[in-house]
């Protein structure tokens, strides 16, 4: 129970990663707020840890919304640890055809709803009475393309490379107020998006040989790795992108 007593908000936590997230800090103890726009099956958790959850709908485009997104878990369990800054879209396109659109849809989902998020979560984290040594914690969901180019993902990839370079600052800022922040960067995991790839028989073929370890990830794989950033086992831990990807060879 690494994360037992404590707060965490997880953004698109009801569904793909960010409901792995939620069911593995869940399972270590931890009571979440689990925040999307859709609660989509996120019943089933509640009827199996009562009050530890709640689920609270979201918009984190919109600085209101994500205000009462940080009330609301105030309010219900007095305060805020963890914040896991997973909500994302991917609109792909290659730069030719990319509308303006899609671009500003997922700059201001992708970026701009990590800056709201982080910056109304100062507040609750700052006033939390921790044990010595212990600090509040931010984690923010990047992509295995944000430092490699892949063709068609120009927005989505632009967007999470700068959600590394924001966590970096955001670990400099925010450090002299007892909070760490790292980025969780996976690679193709069998869910959403990597589920689709290798349910495509032709790009999964091309994709395949750069999977070190031979396997699409799982999804609790990257719940493991949001228990340790988030946990005193990684209390070392700041301003990093910790990789969870089986060891993804790019060049292949």
């Amino acid at each position: 129970m690494r994360l037992d007593g404590r707060i965490a908000v997880v953004t698109g936590g009801t569904r793909g990663l960010g409901r792995a997230i939620t069911e593995a800090y869940l399972a270590e103890g931890a009571s979440v707020v689990a925040a999307a726009r859709n609660p989509y099956d996120i019943k089933e958790l509640a009827d199996e840890y009562g009050d530890r959850l709640l689920y609270q709908p979201v918009d984190v485009t919109h600085e209101r919304s994500v205000q009462e997104l940080m009330d609301a878990a105030v309010a219900a369990y007095g305060g805020i640890d963890i914040l896991v800054n997973n909500a994302g879209v991917s609109r792909d396109g290659k730069i030719a055809r990319l509308s303006v659109a899609d671009w500003n849809t997922t700059l201001a989902t992708n970026l701009t709803g990590v800056f709201l998020c982080t910056r109304a979560a100062i507040g609750p984290m700052t006033a939390r009475d921790r044990a010595e040594g212990q600090s509040g914690h931010i984690i923010n969901v990047s992509s295995c393309v944000a430092g490699r180019a892949a063709a068609g993902a120009a927005a989505y990839s632009a967007s999470k490379a700068a959600v590394e370079m924001f966590t970096r600052t955001s670990a400099v800022e925010l450090a002299p107020r007892g909070i760490r922040v790292n980025c969780l960067s996976p690679g193709y995991i069998d869910e959403g998006m990597g589920k689709e790839l290798a349910a495509n028989e032709r790009a999964w073929e091309a994709y395949r040989g750069r999977l070190l370890a031979g396997r699409l990830g799982r999804p609790e794989e990257v719940g493991a790795a949001a228990v340790f950033l988030a946990s005193d086992d990684g209390s070392y831990v700041n301003g990093s992108v910790v990789e969870v990807n089986g060891g993804l060879n790019w060049a292949a």
